[in-house]
């Protein structure tokens, strides 16, 4: 099943059937595996699955439940129709994560085809791109960066705002590669500084290159290079107020060098590898709109801004703009709410055309039932004032908002982040890995039992955890939650609940087997959302889900000044897109 050829009415049906399948076993979506042992998690699965689930051995969990396209399927015993009954479910619910095409991957690989050569260089981008950037985000900008790239040509846009750009790999890809005028904005002021150095250095790399060829010609590709906006959009605010976040013009220059040559503004050179050649020396544009951020906020740098602002209007050189209005948005992976703010923004401003998004971090969207999750920054309220149901950032639709059991709990959402692929992998291997849950499970009852107050403590990632004995791993980890790391612990009862390791795993794999299937519900909510808007759009696994989890990008485009509105042909051109990108 694939969300292009979904009708309106199949897309709320399917929800229906979301809703009613994730309320049914919302016990185990729920369910936190580090208390297996203190809630007898494994006695509240169905009498009747537990034999024979007991038995599997860690590949057969991977191939007979957690694997839809394994085919050669062979039970070591009869499983109950229940069982069978809910993984089909959850397979059939979700929405596929692999490429349409199945292409790009090598035979026998865990990553694509581009680093078949190279397990750290991907041969299909540029080698200026590829500083300081991960294998994992080289796929992700250069594959997303072609789709923004299209969406553009498609709407007559050059301009894009990249949202949540952090070091800005992707707006470099954007801007020096595929020659599109970028605004970047980053809430995290180092991230902001890194992106605006890294910039620096890629000019020099172009002018070297420039040199080393001996290319005089001008080849103009960009207006400008990136302009970086340190900024934290406002899940409450108004699209004006961001269209204005975006449109500061107080610019600083970020103390880099400026290449040799007869201009500061241009560069002479030929195209390299993709990249693009670049039109003015990188800007850092810091936000001081009282929106985005506090004063207590601000660096000592962006204080003195703030005062020189006062005294002089800035030069017409270093005045910022965001160019054509009319532009499109992406994120990349934008955490929470902020996915959920750039639909918003989609729909509601006249000067999006259109819009690609990239989720993450389900566990940070605010509900109604959890309006502040964990480790959130919590929006300006007005006293006296609830949220209204439209601005948390889940459901985003008034049709799932309105079915009934749709709510997801903090940890359904959280599951929905986990990587099945990557587990998969580690049942097939029978990783040592696999170990790590049952010794957390084993240890939070004997804190429990010490201070019941500690439920669920919070304990960082141990290192190697899996070739620690239990007797180590519980020193380090009841050091960390402020119990004494001699704690007598029960030999005889270590050693029985470490022999339901295979059981641990088998639970964990159970609520593993949702998580696709939360992920689409959250999905098709925004789907909706932008079908009661007028807009239609298309959800694309883009990305290899064995190398980049969170791969699905939701794109949608509208007509010109369209503030929403039906636009018949969006659909059509949403088709060819993808078409063209996967």
């Amino acid at each position: 099943m694939f969300t292009s050829s979904l009708s309106t009415q199949q897309q709320r049906d399917l929800a229906k059937r979301l809703t009613t399948f994730l309320s049914q076993y919302s016990h185990v979506s729920d369910s936190y595996i580090i208390e297996f042992f203190t809630e007898d998690l494994w006695h509240t699965l169905p009498n009747s699955w537990q034999p024979v689930l007991h038995d599997l051995s860690y590949p057969q969990i991977a191939d007979l439940l957690l694997d839809a396209a394994h085919r050669d399927k062979r039970y070591p015993s009869v499983w109950p129709l229940s069982l069978l009954a809910f993984r089909a479910t959850a397979h059939a619910l979700a929405f596929p994560r692999e490429c349409r095409r199945g292409r790009g991957t090598a035979a026998g690989s865990e990553k694509p085809e581009e680093f078949l050569h190279n397990q750290s260089q991907s041969a299909l981008l540029g080698h200026i791109f590829r500083k300081h950037v991960k294998p994992k985000k080289q796929h992700e900008i250069r594959k997303l960066g072609s789709l923004v790239k299209q969406l553009c040509d498609q709407t007559d846009c050059n301009s894009v705002v990249d949202v949540g750009s952090g070091q800005g790999h992707l707006t470099r890809f954007l801007s020096f590669g595929l020659g599109l005028s970028v605004t970047a904005i980053e809430a995290d002021h180092t991230l902001v500084a890194m992106a605006s150095k890294f910039d620096g250095q890629l000019l020099w790399a172009l002018e070297k290159e420039r040199q080393k060829k001996n290319c005089s010609s001008l080849v103009p590709v960009s207006q400008s290079s990136p302009r970086h906006v340190a900024g934290w959009v406002n899940p409450r605010a108004s699209w004006e107020a961001f269209i204005k976040q975006l449109s500061v013009s107080d610019c600083v220059d970020d103390g880099l060098p400026t290449p040799s040559g007869p201009s500061k503004k241009r560069l002479r050179g030929c195209e390299l590898e993709g990249a693009s050649n670049v039109v003015q020396a990188p800007s850092c544009c810091v936000c001081t709109n009282s929106e985005s951020r506090s004063q207590d906020s601000e660096s000592p740098s962006q204080r003195q801004l703030s005062k020189s602002e006062s005294e002089e209007e800035p030069s017409a050189e270093k005045r910022c703009s965001c160019g054509h209005p009319d532009f499109v948005l992406t994120g990349l992976h934008a955490c929470g709410d902020l996915s959920a703010t750039l639909l918003r923004h989609f729909v509601g401003c006249p000067y999006v055309r259109g819009i690609t998004s990239v989720a993450c971090c389900y566990m940070k969207i605010t509900t109604k039932e959890n309006p502040a999750p964990p480790g959130v920054v919590a929006a300006p309220q007005t006293p006296g004032r609830e949220a209204l149901p439209s601005e948390f950032g889940y459901p985003m639709s008034s049709w799932v908002g309105g079915l009934p059991g749709h709510q997801l709990s903090y940890k359904a959402r959280e599951g929905a982040c986990h990587a099945a692929e990557d587990y998969t992998r580690r049942l097939r291997e029978e990783s040592e890995l696999l170990r790590t849950h049952c010794y957390r499970a084993t240890l939070e009852t004997f804190i429990r039992e010490t201070r019941p107050d500690l439920r669920r403590a919070g304990i960082q990632t141990i290192k190697k955890a899996h070739l620690l004995p239990f007797t180590e791993y519980a020193r380090l980890g009841l050091a960390r939650v402020g119990l004494p790391p001699g704690l007598p612990l029960a030999p005889q009862r270590v050693e029985a609940m470490l022999k339901q390791q295979r059981r641990v795993v088998v639970y964990f794999s159970l609520a593993l087997l949702l998580a696709p299937v939360v992920e689409t519900l959250v999905l098709l909510d925004r789907m909706i959302y932008l079908q009661e808007n007028g807009v239609d759009s298309q959800l694309v696994p883009l990305f290899d889900p064995n190398f980049s989890p969170r791969n699905f990008v939701l794109v949608a485009l509208k007509a010109r000044g369209q503030g929403g509105g039906k636009w018949e042909k969006s659909n059509d051109i949403c088709h060819s897109l993808v078409r063209k990108v996967t």
